[in-house]
């Protein structure tokens, strides 16, 4: 489960940028595409958060759905790599959102 070394870096990540302040709350988004399941990042974050500037803070995630750009210039719903064009039915659409992995805002006293 690569998603509990992501959570452990994530809360390094927040406390290395709180300048010492307690963290209120955490903000992630997390794309479709990313290969990382939101619900278990929700699951490590008490475990890695207990004893640190996150103890006790509140973690939202914001999931980013999957889109692509067509050679034809559309753009489309992408769940997948292998989705096609919803237009012209093409595919190796190139990934403009869905990728994403990051702390979008965190929250200090």
């Amino acid at each position: 489960m690569h998603e509990l070394s992501i959570t452990q870096s994530m809360v390094e990540l927040c406390e290395q940028n709180a300048g010492g302040r307690k963290v209120l709350s955490v903000t992630m988004e997390i794309g479709e595409l990313s290969g990382v399941v939101p619900d278990s990042i929700e699951f490590c974050f008490d475990a890695c958060s207990r004893d640190t500037l996150l103890d006790g803070a509140k973690l939202t995630i914001e999931r980013i759905p999957g889109r692509g750009r067509c050679g034809c210039g559309a753009e489309s719903p992408l769940s997948s790599y292998f989705d096609p064009c919803l237009v012209c039915g093409g595919f190796g659409l190139a990934v403009i959102a869905g990728e994403e992995l990051r702390v979008r805002e965190l929250e200090v006293e």
